[in-house]
């Protein structure tokens, strides 16, 4: 899928100080990722606190991102869990005519083994009427989900197209690039191994920093993908910095912080997660206006 390759960005979900929905804000966000460069939104994963979300809220999220962005660029819905047959209920009852792709995540908490990984993909290939990206986060789900376990769906399944691959793993990630179908699309899920994933063979990212810094992240990755080398590492090191800090007390809490350095949005984050403390808003704070210098 080539609307697939180069920058996507796992949209958050923005608050007002009441915890409800601010929609006016996601507008903005929306916005502001189109007019700095990314290639495609990801809506409801993981860093848009979907798991606090009720199910109006995310109706209302994705009604706002579909309007906002107006087809202007491809969509990638979170549809995933650990329980196989509500995600098929899901895929079966939605409405996906808006969407490009959905993004599943490899069944979390149960800690399924790799076959019973490969089977639950194969009843969500089997029930997707779009294509599917893969996730593999083992620092969330608590399982790794093994290279042979990918090749043998991509190779299986023509609707499984990809797998944002966040194992934090750059040898894993390779023996994935080297094996994987002609197609089959290789996406770090990690935004600091990002640049050297894209330079081994990797289709892009869906990244979590690249949406508080569209321009220098996607400007990266596209000189990553046409082998500009040098170009592409220096922003890589101008960005590196601020991985490290979004990510030091947990995400999306530290890009909130971003984007209320920025002036885009509240840092409102819902419990069980908590606002990052006041030393780490400051150095995130000063990096965002050492950005916007740059």
């Amino acid at each position: 899928m080539q609307s697939l390759i180069g920058t996507g960005v796992a949209l958050i979900t923005p608050f007002k100080k009441d915890f409800s929905v601010d929609t006016e804000a996601l507008k903005t966000i929306v916005n502001y990722q189109i007019d700095n460069g990314i290639d495609y939104l990801v809506v409801l994963g993981t860093t848009a606190e979907s798991a606090t979300l009720s199910a109006d809220e995310k109706e209302l999220v994705i009604k706002t991102i579909v309007e906002a962005n107006n087809k202007r660029l491809p969509l990638v819905l979170g549809v995933g869990g650990n329980n196989t047959q509500k995600v098929v209920e899901e895929l079966k009852n939605r409405d996906l005519s808006d969407f490009d792709a959905i993004l599943s995540v490899s069944p979390y908490y149960n800690k399924p083994t790799q076959e019973g990984i490969y089977q639950h993909f194969k009843v969500v290939a089997e029930a997707s009427p779009i294509p599917v990206i893969l996730y593999n986060v083992p620092g969330r789900t608590a399982s790794n989900m093994l290279p042979s376990t990918v090749l043998r769906l991509a190779n299986d399944f023509k609707n499984i197209v990809g797998i944002k691959e966040a194992a934090g793993d750059i040898v894993q990630a390779m023996k994935l690039i080297q094996n994987k179908p002609k197609d089959f699309l290789v996406i770090s899920g990690d935004d600091m191994i990002t640049l050297p994933m894209v330079l081994a063979g990797g289709a892009g990212v869906i990244s979590v920093i690249g949406e508080g810094f569209p321009k220098k992240f996607s400007d990266m990755v596209r000189l990553g993908l046409n082998k500009r080398v040098d170009e592409a590492y220096k922003l890589h090191y101008l960005l590196a910095d601020s991985i490290d800090l979004i990510f030091e007390q947990g995400n999306p809490a530290g890009i909130k912080e971003v984007f209320k350095s920025l002036g885009l949005a509240e840092n409102t984050v819902r419990l069980p997660l908590v606002n990052v403390d006041e030393n780490l808003s400051k150095r995130i704070q000063l990096f965002v206006e050492k950005m916007t210098k740059n």
